[in-house]
């Protein structure tokens, strides 16, 4: 059980990474498009970055589910955490759909409107670890 607990964690990371990280690309690509008026470098390495932390979003969702449900024995406070992972899930795909938007040259969210929407991301994060770790139920 504890290399599915590091697959976890690793996994984890990864998407956290592309969940900071993807909605402040799009900012820069989203000016890179006004230059260029073109598809350029940063909106290849904001799809490569986007649909890579994919992969890492099913695996990290695969192997707590199985940790939940094989050695937690689905605890209370695991209610609040997976409910928690829930919105951070429908956060990464309302990104992908502004990736995919982007990807044609769509780009309707002002650079405020993305670093906000970037920002409700971390405090997701600092919510779903004080549920791991204080564990309130």
């Amino acid at each position: 059980m504890d290399w599915i607990k590091i697959i976890h964690i690793l996994a984890v990371m990864g998407w956290m990474t592309s969940i900071f990280a993807v909605p402040r690309a799009l900012i820069y690509w989203k000016r890179e498009w006004a230059r260029l008026g073109a598809f350029g470098p940063l909106g290849d390495l904001t799809l490569r970055l986007y649909r890579f932390s994919a992969g890492l979003m099913v695996i990290a969702i695969a192997t707590g589910l199985w940790l939940a449900f094989g050695w937690w024995g689905f605890d209370p406070w695991l209610h609040l955490k997976l409910s928690l992972v829930a919105l951070l899930v429908i956060h990464y795909i309302w990104t992908g759909r502004m990736v995919w938007r982007a990807r044609r040259g769509e780009f309707r969210e002002s650079d405020l409107f993305l670093r906000i929407f970037n920002e409700i991301s971390v405090f997701a994060v600092i919510a779903i670890l004080w549920a791991v770790v204080v564990k309130p139920f």
